[in-house]
């Protein structure tokens, strides 16, 4: 077994692997328990975004940083998946004061995601199904790290939002899957997920590639015509919110992902 599953399973503790009585504090941990097909475990999950059909009925804890603690004692979990930044400081604190079996969870790459996956698993006793799904996915994740290989890396600034401007840092999932799509974050030597970061920070270290979620963030960037990314007309829109979800439909997102960095120039 994997040294990092190992760990993860061993925080769980043996009562939640017989877990009946489930609560997801992320909406991607709640996908995970879809894709497993282990809904029926589910007893409350936390809301952020759209929500996936399964889940229309699956009772809410409250949103991210707003946890209602009250209404998820009421639903008696005997396992809580559980992601650091959906929760506040005070909050974590007062779960682990529970004593309820908890798995977190917070992968730094696609690999250590894929592992996340076979550990939920066996912690909702959907070990086999785990394997299964984990063996999918990581066998996709080799043919797509064959197929985008680059000899020389794509610089990408991938921009999650622009007033104030942010970007992912090289410890985000998100720089893993630009690093299997042949391509380099220019922000991947700070250390923070999301930092803030400047117009004139972008403008030094002059992206390839800029992607954004919105045209209008994409067109703002035209004001600086001397960005290699500008001058080559690589200013490309991601329309996909996968890669925002680390559950294993972020394998595919990322494969759509490699796909739009791969097509070429206009």
């Amino acid at each position: 077994m994997r040294l990092w599953l190992a760990v993860l399973l061993l925080a769980v503790g043996t009562q939640a692997m017989a877990a009946t009585r489930v609560v997801s504090l992320a909406p991607s941990l709640s996908e995970i328990v879809v894709e497993l097909g282990a809904t029926d475990l589910l007893v409350g999950r936390l809301e952020a975004g759209e929500t996936l059909p399964e889940l229309v009925n699956v009772p809410s804890v409250g949103g991210y940083g707003q946890l209602d603690m009250e209404r998820l004692l009421s639903l008696r979990p005997d396992l809580i998946l559980l992601w650091p930044g959906s929760v506040g400081v005070a909050q974590r604190d007062q779960l682990k004061r529970l004593n309820i079996p908890t798995f977190t969870a917070e992968p730094k790459n696609l690999t250590q995601l894929v592992d996340q996956v076979e550990g939920v698993a066996t912690a909702l006793n959907r070990a086999e199904r785990g394997r299964e799904l984990a063996a999918r996915l990581r066998a996709r994740l080799e043919q797509l790290r064959q197929q985008y290989a680059r000899e020389q890396p794509l610089r990408v600034f991938y921009q999650v939002w622009d007033r104030p401007l942010y970007t992912v840092g090289g410890g985000q999932i998100i720089s893993d899957a630009l690093a299997l799509c042949g391509a380099r974050n220019v922000f991947a030597d700070v250390s923070l997920p999301a930092p803030q970061v400047s117009v004139e920070s972008v403008l030094q270290r002059n992206p390839d590639v800029i992607i954004a979620g919105t045209q209008a963030q994409l067109d703002a960037w035209k004001a600086w015509p001397q960005l290699e990314a500008v001058k080559q007309g690589r200013l490309l829109l991601l329309a996909d919110k996968g890669l925002e979800r680390p559950s294993g439909q972020m394998i595919e997102a990322t494969a759509r992902l490699c796909e739009q960095l791969a097509e070429p120039r206009p």
